[in-house]
């Protein structure tokens, strides 16, 4: 998996997960070559291989015994850690939206990796329940339909949109769209409490912490629920609540293309030619789940924007981990964390190879990005959940 041996990085992922499917051995090298795989040699493995254009090698089991004892000495910086079954995967996201509106829908269509697509009647109907990760697509939990009012307000789409989301709250028994989604972002926190994974991309990562914040405070604007917001909301957020996030403002103007303090893409000032963040090294034998979401064969990676581009690290929360960052801006653009018994993981931007996606852009075809850095760290929160769990140090 590293940058000289592996043409398809992205393709190499689905492998591993056809494996799991099939009931192979697996482990996961951490920091031996990129991260790469190792595999329990089956004739299906390697046509799948060869038919999918993913690089792999056949080794002896007199080899693959001497990289795991050179992976296990103590001076290394490298783990082996066992991969025991796929994980069943679940993308929530409306069911018209198009596959190029999510990179997380395209990336894993591509990789070939199976998943359900999900969306509020399924997760309040207790239905995230049967999977062990999920993806929250580009949505916005506090009901004020992506902020997208100030420029979008008479587009046909945006009409639409808010047709259709308050028709489902009326449906699903709730007068206004923010209390409809609340109650969605509440079983999505009761679903990590209990053991689940979540990753959130773009706007799904603040939106769900600041609606989780503003439980019982209407935020909302007229436009948005039919009534103006409570005076002085800001005072009533509640910050141990969320799960990332503290010490933010909301932004109050309904026009402004934003929902807070917490996102940096109004604050920087990075040229697209140096817009870079760099991966944090962990411990690979004492912080393994870490180590696994920053496997990659670069440790730099190409910036890209969002309507949440960066988390402004003045406002993620001590016990967060930074996986990576842009130091000179200070600004944190891939997060994880725990929450009870579950995890998650919080990535700004919106698509990896599109550096300023917008309303209407063209999809991405991933068949010129298969080695993209940028794609594979999602990828890496995809297979994750497949590892023997160990106790985490950090």
């Amino acid at each position: 998996m590293s940058n000289d041996n592996q043409k398809n990085h992205l393709k190499a992922y689905g492998i591993v997960y056809f494996g799991l499917e099939a009931g192979l051995k697996s482990k996961w090298l951490l920091n031996y070559d990129g991260g790469a795989f190792l595999i329990e040699n089956n004739k299906i493995i390697e046509n799948e291989c060869k038919i999918r254009g993913v690089s792999y090698q056949v080794i002896s089991d007199a080899k693959a015994q001497i990289i795991l004892q050179e992976i296990s000495a103590p001076s290394s910086n490298q783990d082996a850690v066992t991969l025991e079954k796929a994980p069943k995967i679940a993308v929530y996201s409306p069911k018209d939206k198009m596959p190029w509106d999510d990179a997380v829908t395209m990336v894993l269509t591509y990789a070939e990796i199976p998943f359900d697509v999900i969306y509020d009647k399924d997760v309040l109907e207790d239905k995230l329940l049967i999977y062990e990760w999920l993806h929250l697509h580009h949505e916005d939990f506090t009901g004020q339909y992506g902020r997208f009012y100030g420029s979008f307000r008479t587009a046909p789409w945006y009409i639409e949109g808010k047709q259709r989301a308050e028709k489902l709250a009326t449906e699903l028994g709730y007068s206004k769209v923010s209390q409809e989604k609340l109650s969605v972002a509440k079983k999505i926190r009761d679903y990590v409490v209990g053991g689940g994974f979540m990753f959130a991309m773009c706007s799904a990562t603040d939106s769900f912490d600041i609606a989780l914040s503003a439980e019982g405070v209407d935020i909302a604007e007229a436009m948005f629920d039919g009534d103006a917001s409570e005076p002085n909301y800001q005072s009533k957020i509640n910050f141990n609540k969320t799960f990332a996030f503290k010490n933010f403002d909301l932004i109050r103007n309904p026009t402004t293309y934003e929902f807070s303090t917490i996102d940096m893409t109004r604050k920087r000032k990075i040229p697209k030619t140096s817009d870079y963040f760099s991966l944090v090294e962990f411990s690979a034998k004492w912080d393994p789940v870490p180590t696994m979401l920053t496997q990659n064969h670069t440790v730099l990676v190409k910036g890209f924007m969002g309507q949440t581009t960066s988390f402004d690290r003045n406002t993620v929360k001590s016990n967060v981990l930074v996986l990576g960052e842009n130091k000179v801006n200070r600004e944190a653009r891939y997060i994880h964390g725990t929450k009870g018994k579950g995890m998650f993981t919080f990535y700004g931007g919106h698509d990896p190879e599109d550096y300023t996606h917008r309303v209407g852009d063209p999809k991405t075809e991933l068949d010129l990005h298969p080695t993209s850095p940028g794609y594979r760290l999602i990828l890496n929160n995809v297979l994750f959940p497949a590892a023997k769990k160990k106790k985490q140090k950090t």
